[in-house]
């Protein structure tokens, strides 16, 4: 049992100010997507972690964006606001930097705007928006939209800086699976983040925190507040256990991280790597990391699915079928299988593929596949990250 002095004293509640001691771009040219590898320095911190568990960052809005929000208010910045859970007043331009989200408007600040437009056009396009009717339309004119072209395009309706912000959600921490093992670097913390940046409403948005890591945080200057949010998913307790892996995209860096940690403890389990993105030539990230371990044994097999390399669009599932009999032969084996990345489709594709190569390859029907795939959950064979 570890000593309790041995507990970080920094938390969710209390992040540590780390210090990014790497950015690095991980797709190459040609690439449709920016990917970056972040190292976080968390030595002294007292902050343990696994490999499987997550990073949290806090991010900064960015001051162009803060900066156009008290420009269209009439406001120097220095006004005092209250805000749930913060002990006292604090200025408008500290709030609007690193407390509140500047996207994500509701239907109630659409109803305080009609309510205080001046302009009647601008009321009746408000009320309009506020139908029972409109219910759909309301949903998807303010998914376009962040606070900013509201208070834009109603200027009649004039917010105190009061109003504003208590029409805000909270800044949240972002959450990234971490991609290294303490066991390689017991001092650091790596993270592999897609930068999101993208155009709606005729405006470029981006994603906070992916872009604050990316574009604010300086390297080695910039405190950084982290904390570390542990998870069940991890790799088999029983270094001698076969581990399959799925992680597509931003999907592969826990897989990252369980084969540095498989590595370092010598783990005498076979390990399988499915991985994919869009080029081979430009988005086989830790492309060398992985050909290294494979040379060397660690890593048994890596398949991967790169679905813009041919006329037919392959994916990881895909892969997964090609080699339906020997996956079959490690899951009955006794191997567990794990999945990380995108909920909505990937995961469910893959859930799909491993419940229908289980019923050909192992003779089951349907029903006692699903049987099957639920034991291995409740085993804990069967570990999913998704989001």
């Amino acid at each position: 049992m570890p000593e309790p002095v041995a507990k970080s004293a920094y938390t969710k509640d209390f992040p540590f100010p780390a210090r990014v001691t790497e950015n690095r771009l991980l797709n190459g040219p040609g690439s449709a997507k920016e990917t970056r590898h972040f190292v976080v320095a968390i030595g002294g911190s007292g902050l343990a972690y696994k490999a499987g568990d997550s990073l949290g960052v806090f991010p900064t809005n960015r001051a162009s964006e803060v900066e156009a929000l008290l420009g269209v208010l009439g406001v120097k910045g220095d006004e005092k606001v209250i805000l749930p859970k913060e002990a006292e007043p604090i200025a408008l331009r500290e709030a609007l930097s690193t407390k509140v989200a500047l996207g994500d408007p509701s239907r109630r600040l659409v109803e305080t705007l009609a309510a205080k437009a001046t302009d009647p056009g601008e009321r009746a396009q408000l009320i309009g928006l506020l139908m029972p009717e409109s219910r759909e339309a309301l949903v998807s004119w303010l998914y376009e939209r962040e606070f900013i072209d509201l208070l834009t395009e109603f200027p009649s309706a004039r917010l105190k800086p009061q109003e504003l912000v208590d029409h805000m959600r909270r800044l949240l921490p972002r959450l990234y699976s971490v991609a290294s093992s303490p066991r390689a670097h017991p001092e650091e913390v790596h993270l592999m983040v897609a930068i999101v940046r993208y155009t709606t409403n005729g405006r470029d948005r981006v994603g906070v925190c992916s872009t604050f890591l990316a574009d604010r945080v300086e390297v080695g200057v910039t405190p950084t507040p982290v904390f570390v949010s542990h998870s069940h998913f991890g790799p088999p307790d029983d270094p001698s256990r076969d581990a399959i892996m799925v992680g597509p995209g931003t999907g592969i860096a826990p897989f990252r991280a369980f084969m540095q940690d498989r590595f370092a403890l010598g783990a005498t389990g076979r390990n399988w790597i499915f991985f994919g993105d869009q080029r081979s030539a430009s988005d086989y990230v830790y492309r060398e990391e992985f050909e290294a371990w494979k040379g060397e044994g660690v890593l048994t097999r890596i398949d991967t699915a790169f679905s813009r390399d041919q006329a037919g669009k392959v994916y990881v599932q895909d892969r997964m079928r090609e080699n339906a009999a020997e996956l079959w032969s490690w899951i009955k084996s006794g191997a567990y299988f794990y999945v990380c990345g995108d909920a909505k489709r990937m995961a469910r594709d893959v859930d799909a593929a491993l419940q229908e190569i289980i019923g050909s390859q192992g003779g089951l029907n349907p029903s006692e596949a699903s049987d099957y795939v639920k034991l291995m959950k409740k085993e804990r064979r069967y570990q999913r990250e998704v989001y």
